[in-house]
């Protein structure tokens, strides 16, 4: 009547929230928004430390390879994609005959190949006919394909040295390996096959496909070669 505003009258018995002022009122609108970009914060934290650690197993612990050529047939096929462990390379665990091992290529350290372990350090290796003589006894080797090891080669001893492996590709007849380069130096190697991811329909654990008939060599002091 006179201009003066009328004043909505006060809820909660006669007191307003801005009556007090260490009330915070609060909109659910403006909580939900506060809400989002917490949880998009934190998601996003979250996110990065599952990145960095990814990058950091990828780096030290296991590494994706791919398989390339037919020298592992019929284990391995061209093309497939395997995890290897990396700790290989600080002797965690230590390598035994039977592992497929990656390493670089003794002539030509920028090509990396892979190859199963047959000989250890301080072995004597022959290849006689096509099979496997450690010591003067022969290597049951259930995983070859008879079909690819049809050449039955010969091959004169060879005395693997200390911190050396001599390797051999599964598919003998198409495989180039120790029987013409020569073992491998151990710090040439630096993965040991762990597991096939791909094709999705082959997904397996790599792992040993036989308990050799033939027993470790005992250990061997280090000694340096005249060679």
């Amino acid at each position: 009547m006179f201009g003066l505003k009328k004043r909505r009258a006060p809820g909660f018995g006669g007191i307003a929230a801005e009556d007090d002022k260490d009330i915070e009122v609060q909109k659910p609108r403006d909580i939900a928004r506060r809400s989002f970009w917490m949880e998009a914060r934190l998601l996003l934290r979250d996110l990065m430390f599952a990145l960095m650690f990814a990058a950091l197993v990828v780096v030290f612990v296991v590494q994706p390879v791919k398989v390339e050529g037919t020298s592992m047939l019929p284990r391995l096929h061209d093309g497939e994609r395997i995890f290897v462990n990396k700790l290989i390379y600080y002797g965690i665990p230590h390598l035994t005959r039977g592992d497929i091992i990656v390493f670089w290529f003794p002539d030509d350290p920028s090509k990396s190949y892979i190859k199963r372990i047959i000989g250890l350090p301080g072995e004597a290796v022959e290849v006689r006919d096509g099979r496997i003589l450690i010591n003067n006894v022969e290597l049951e080797e259930p995983y070859l394909d008879p079909q690819r090891n049809v050449a039955r080669a010969n091959h004169p001893l060879v005395q693997v040295k200390p911190h050396y492996y001599f390797v051999m590709g599964d598919n003998r007849d198409a495989s180039s390996d120790s029987r013409r380069w020569g073992p491998v130096p151990e710090k040439y190697i630096y993965g040991k096959a762990l597991f096939r991811y791909w094709p999705l329909g082959s997904l397996s654990v790599i792992r040993h496909e036989s308990n050799y008939n033939v027993p470790a060599p005992p250990s061997t002091p280090d000694v340096e070669s005249d060679e």
